[in-house]
Parts: structure tokens; C-alpha cells; sequence
């Protein structure tokens, strides 16, 4: 009963933030409205999608104990990279197939490079921090300029004005008001712009919207860490396993249906750049910007050896895949199913290793040999 009660509970979770991840991207789509395109996917739209992954590892260092909060954390926001990676391309090449849009996505070199190696730099960055035996306010600082900078290259190389979107444009939300439900209804069914944006968008109600789908968004990410805690209690495993695959994926479904919007509507530089920036938001400031602020106050975080063995053979994975999905977005002129469905495989493979990682299978713990060994001869 226990583990049926929390996996409605995720579900629940999920639910909740994906519907208020829609008010959210509302809102940010229209204050950052005069972005390019690929400029506005890794920056405003994978910010609004990545709220669930900075407040899932905020929240867990608060919530859980010292050998699982960062742990919770780092599993969530690497997890969550990993299903980016993989699932999200995959799910964009599959949809635009399955509506008769395309056979090929092509996504711009540029893009591909300047997110893929930036997400690179900032894996391998994260590999040598949790290599020590403490994490402190120094480490979430570092993460967070890395950020930073990656913000200011992309601002620096936007081009003005080109793909940006008028300023009287109301980004098609008065063609949508023909018929407004009371705001009760609108609050039962979460639909927040609903709410919020009763006439016409603007930039107040737009923030308004905004900080509200940012508080609701948390207060989803607390239900969904006291549920991932209490079925990894009742199926005798660490949260930390629970973090990799539920809650990444959960936290991952604004990202999802981000990107197959935009790939519906043929912008492949942003499905893809969202699903790329999304990462990089998700290593640099999802884990350093709550690390910063709880470590500032707490002092260091130290973590279990056998805890540092799983998140070392985490971040292995999380590199290779990486390098691995690059490859196939960079060196190919289009993505067809084959790609597709080549990414599912390396998804699948991944989400096996780490349910048989948390039960001890024999296998995956050769296999997290390897990769641990891989983790300290690099660092």
C-alpha cells in the first residue's frame, strides 16, 4: 500500500509540475520575447523548464539527512540531464516523423557545439569537485560563475535582432481568450495564465505569473522528495537510486513538452538547445546555487564513501553519454529514427545499470568498478 501511495504521490508531483511549468514558460517566453531563436531554448526556455531541478536539490538538502540531501540532489539534476540528453531528442525526432513534418531534424552546428561543449566542460568541472571529500560554498560559487559566463557568451554572440518577436506581439494569447473559465475553475485545472492573464499579457501579470508557478513548482518538488524517501525506504534501496530515475524524470517533463512544442512548430534549434541548455543550467546552477546558500550557512558537505562511489560512477556515465549524444548530433547532417531510437537504447541500458546498481547485481557493480576507476585515474 505504502509503495502504491507513493507512486501516486510522484505521479501527483509530476502532474502538478508540469502544469505549472506551463504558466511559467508563459510568462518567461514573454519577457525574454526579443531573444533569438537557439538563444531564447538555452537560456529563458531552459531556465523555466529546469525550476523543478533547482528546487528538487534546494529542497533536499533542507529535507533530507546529511548522507543523502546533496546525494538526492546530484542524482536528480544528473538523472534529469541524462533523460535530456536522450530522451528529449528522441521524443522531438519520433514527433515531428509521426505528424508528417519531416524525415530529417536538422539542428544548426553552432548550436549543437556551443551547448554540447559547454556541457562538457561543465560535467568534467563537476567530476574534479566531488573528487574531494568535501563540498563548500567555494564549489557552488565556481558552478554558478561558470553559468554566469556561458549567459554572457551567449548574450555575446546573439545576433540583434534576428528571429526576435515584436513587442506588440501577445504571443497569440488574445487568440486563446475567446472564452475565459471563472478563476476557480482556472485554479482546480492549475491553469495559472488563466489566472493571471485575464485580457492580455503584459510585463507585470507576465512576473506575476511567473513567481506564482515558481512557488507552486516548490512546493511539487517537496511532495515529490518525501515520496521518492518513502518508496526507497519501502523497497530497501537508497533515495539516491530513486532521485536517477523517478525524480529526474519527473522533474524532466517540462523540458519534454518544451521541446516537442517547439519541434511541432519546426524550431529545432530550440527543441534541442533547450534540452542541451536545460543541463547546463542543471549542473552549473541547479547544484551550485543551493549549494552555495546551504553550505554558506552549514558548513561543508561531506559524503559516505560508498555515497561518493555512486555519485563518481553517476558523473562517469553522465560524461560518456554526453560525448556519446554529441557525436550523434554533431557528426551526422540530420537526425533520423535510427538516432532515435539509438538514444532510447543508451536511456535504457543506463536506467538498468542503476536499478541493478541499487540492488547489488553482480553485473552493475563490475560495471561501476570500471567506471569508478575510470573516475579516479581522471581526476
Amino acid at each position: 500500500m505504502v509503495i502504491v501511495f507513493s507512486f501516486v504521490a510522484i505521479t501527483l508531483a509530476m502532474f502538478v509540475i508540469w502544469r505549472s511549468s506551463d504558466g511559467f514558460e508563459v510568462a518567461s517566453a514573454y519577457l525574454g520575447r526579443n531573444l533569438t531563436e537557439g538563444v531564447r531554448g538555452a537560456t529563458i526556455n531552459a531556465i523555466g523548464s529546469s525550476m523543478p531541478e533547482l528546487f528538487t536539490t534546494l529542497f533536499s538538502l533542507i529535507l533530507l539527512g546529511e548522507a543523502d540531501n546533496f546525494a538526492f540532489g546530484i542524482g536528480t539534476a544528473s538523472g534529469s540531464a541524462i533523460f535530456n540528453g536522450m530522451i528529449i531528442p528522441a521524443v522531438v525526432i519520433l514527433a515531428v516523423f509521426a505528424v508528417g513534418i519531416t524525415t530529417k531534424v536538422e539542428v544548426s552546428k553552432k548550436v549543437i557545439l556551443r551547448d554540447g561543449i559547454g556541457l562538457i566542460i561543465a560535467e568534467i568541472i563537476l567530476i574534479y569537485m566531488v573528487s574531494g571529500n568535501n563540498l563548500g560554498w567555494i564549489h557552488g560559487l565556481i558552478l554558478m560563475l561558470l553559468y554566469v559566463a556561458y549567459i554572457l557568451y551567449m548574450f555575446g554572440t546573439m545576433k540583434p535582432g534576428a528571429n526576435s518577436i515584436p513587442q506588440d506581439n501577445k504571443l497569440d494569447f488574445d487568440e486563446k481568450k475567446t472564452t475565459q473559465p471563472p478563476v476557480y475553475v482556472a485554479l482546480l485545472n492549475l491553469d495559472f495564465e488563466q489566472v493571471f492573464v485575464r485580457k492580455s499579457i503584459n510585463t507585470i501579470n507576465a512576473w506575476a505569473l511567473l513567481i506564482f508557478s515558481m512557488l507552486i513548482i516548490g512546493g511539487a518538488c517537496i511532495l515529490l522528495i518525501h515520496s521518492c524517501e518513502l518508496l526507497a525506504g519501502e523497497l530497501g534501496i537508497a533515495p539516491y537510486f530513486i532521485a536517477v530515475v523517478l525524480a529526474a524524470a519527473a522533474t524532466s517533463v517540462p523540458d519534454t513538452i518544451l521541446s516537442y512544442r517547439d519541434a511541432v512548430a519546426g524550431k529545432y534549434d530550440d527543441a534541442v538547445a533547450n534540452a542541451l541548455g536545460s543541463n547546463i543550467f542543471d549542473i552549473c546552477f541547479a547544484l551550485g546555487f543551493p549549494l552555495f546558500v546551504f553550505t554558506l550557512f552549514n558548513g561543508p558537505i561531506s559524503m559516505a564513501p560508498e555515497t561518493l562511489a555512486n555519485v563518481a560512477e553517476l558523473q562517469i556515465s553522465l560524461l560518456i553519454l554526453t560525448v556519446l549524444a554529441f557525436v550523434i548530433y554533431y557528426f551526422n547532417r540530420g537526425l533520423t529514427k535510427i538516432h532515435a531510437y539509438l538514444l532510447l537504447g543508451l536511456y535504457l541500458i543506463f536506467i538498468a545499470f542503476i536499478l541493478s546498481k541499487a540492488y547489488a547485481l553482480a553485473w552493475a557493480i563490475e560495471v561501476g568498478q570500471l567506471l569508478s576507476s575510470i573516475f579516479h585515474y581522471g581526476v
